[in-house]
């Protein structure tokens, strides 16, 4: 999209619509590959995870892994897709160093799960219903690796097992397509389906966008945009591409379907490729592997398995906790961080407010477990947290603990602060970091009078300054008489008797 044409083609977007599809791949969470038993994690030294079968050596036969055949089923139910009883895998032909079979087994014409759908919320309030063609599994390819002029084969990711969630060209802004995104990676990270690491590539997205002026029924031609690894990413380069194509038809010209790269560092997408369609890879029926078939048993047992998903988890923390639609939405990105939060809610037994614990969670905990400990930013603190198999290192009982310690006034909130910092590097106590440090908040009133008659003694000048009608200075005798105390002093209490203090000065 040209700079010079962004005004009209702002104007042409009242005149047109755009139309989104989305693929997205999806690594699935099993010890072990698609077909073989190479151990399936990330970041090993390349090619060390291979064997005959992920190499496409001459006589090497694939096995299906079940895991992984669970994992599809527990996602395809969790996205209302129906589950087929026979399905058939099937090799996708076609020519890439990364591909050392030169096809990838896959689904085409029988997958596991087809007709689906996702409620998405648009604008933070209007519920929509994205249509889902299928899901269905399938192996990843390897990787290249490019250095300078050169380029290399990892073949670790070769065979990973992957779930592939193709959507209907329901989603109609690249807002929309980032929501239905998070909304689809929150429910398999809860299930445990997927870590959902965009960084490395186990959740990844293709959009297939076209233009189309509005009333017109027909589709307009699509292009596929690759290479988005990251929310923000996906909708910069949605966004560029409505743009460019529209700035194509404007221009008199004519929207080629083709594969494009997008380049974040420019936020443009290039032309990659003439876009195939599905005769191009030849697809016919896998003869090394049966068909895969399922009974009522097997899935009952998946779907029985499946507990309170991130929507529902919102709407009952808005409807039963009263929360904000913020505050639910973040306590509910990730499983461990709910389920965390909910136990505090039962340890506390009514001795704190909800929304208080609420606060506490997302604006403390949340806060220090990002900035101190883990250093995350805010699109991956849900994999990240999950993926590293439980990485909030304080019990809830003992953040529970602290909380009360703070709404009963032994230490303040700014030391509770400091507390829970402690506690998470070092995984003492509350009481304990309290007492070793002698944190105890000063409340007794002699003790603050004390303390702000010695603070007035020694600021004379912006004493009478104060009194004099310079209201702005009551906040530097407040944080005198903190430091004073080291932040132990009750801020409460000071407030109420410097209040006190000055009027009787004023007065008198």
């Amino acid at each position: 999209m040209s700079n010079n044409n962004y005004n009209d083609l702002q104007d042409a977007l009242h005149s047109f619509e755009a139309v989104i599809g989305l693929e997205v791949h999806s690594q699935l969470l099993t010890k072990t590959k698609m077909f073989c038993s190479c151990q399936n994690i990330f970041g090993k030294e390349p090619n060390s995870m291979v064997c005959p079968v992920c190499l496409g050596l001459p006589g090497a036969l694939p096995v299906i892994n079940l895991e992984s055949v669970r994992l599809a089923v527990k996602a395809a139910l969790a996205l209302n897709i129906g589950i087929n009883k026979k399905s058939l895998f099937a090799r996708k032909n076609y020519f890439y160093p990364d591909l050392p079979k030169g096809y990838q087994i896959s689904q085409y014409l029988d997958p596991v799960s087809s007709n689906g759908y996702l409620t998405i919320k648009t604008d933070g309030t209007v519920e929509k219903r994205i249509r889902i063609n299928r899901l269905h599994i399938e192996e990843d390819a390897g990787k290249l690796i490019h250095i300078g002029n050169e380029s290399y084969v990892d073949l670790n990711r070769a065979g990973t097992p992957l779930v592939e969630i193709v959507s209907e060209p329901d989603i109609s802004s690249a807002k929309e397509a980032v929501s239905y995104l998070k909304e689809l990676r929150d429910i398999l990270v809860y299930l445990g389906v997927s870590d959902g690491n965009m960084e490395e590539g186990s959740f990844r997205c293709d959009a297939n966008v076209s233009v189309r002026k509005k009333g017109d029924a027909k589709l307009g031609t699509r292009a596929e945009v690759k290479n988005v690894n990251s929310f923000k990413f996906v909708e910069k380069a949605i966004d560029y591409e409505i743009g460019r194509q529209i700035d194509v038809i404007l221009s008199g010209g004519n929207v080629i379907q083709e594969t494009r790269l997008y380049d974040s560092k420019e936020n443009v997408t290039r032309s990659m490729r003439g876009k195939e369609e599905a005769h191009d890879y030849r697809y016919f029926e896998e003869p090394d592997l049966p068909p895969l078939i399922l009974d009522e048993e097997f899935i009952a047992e998946i779907k029985n398995s499946i507990t309170e998903l991130p929507r529902a988890k919102r709407d009952r923390y808005i409807k039963e906790y009263n929360l904000t639609e913020y505050d639910a939405e973040v306590l509910t990105q990730d499983r461990e961080i709910a389920y965390y939060f909910e136990d505090l809610i039962k340890a506390s037994k009514g001795r704190v407010e909800i929304k208080k614990i609420a606060n506490w969670v997302i604006n403390d905990l949340l806060f220090e477990l990002k900035t101190v400990r883990l250093d995350l930013s805010a699109d991956n603190l849900a994999f990240k947290l999950n993926s590293r198999g439980g990485m909030i290192p304080v019990k809830s009982e003992d953040f529970l603990e602290l909380i009360l310690e703070v709404e009963s006034g032994n230490i303040n909130k700014n030391t509770g602060k400091m507390v829970l910092d402690e506690m998470l590097l070092t995984g003492k106590k509350a009481a304990d970091i309290i007492k070793e440090k002698n944190l105890v908040q000063v409340s007794d009133e002699k003790g603050i009078e004390d303390i702000i008659k010695q603070v007035f003694e020694e600021n004379q000048k912006e004493l009478e300054d104060l009194i004099g009608g310079k209201d702005k200075l009551f906040g530097f005798f407040v944080g005198e008489a903190m430091k004073k105390t080291k932040g132990k002093a009750n801020p409460k209490k000071v407030n109420e008797i410097l209040k006190k203090r000055i009027e009787e000065k004023k007065n008198g």
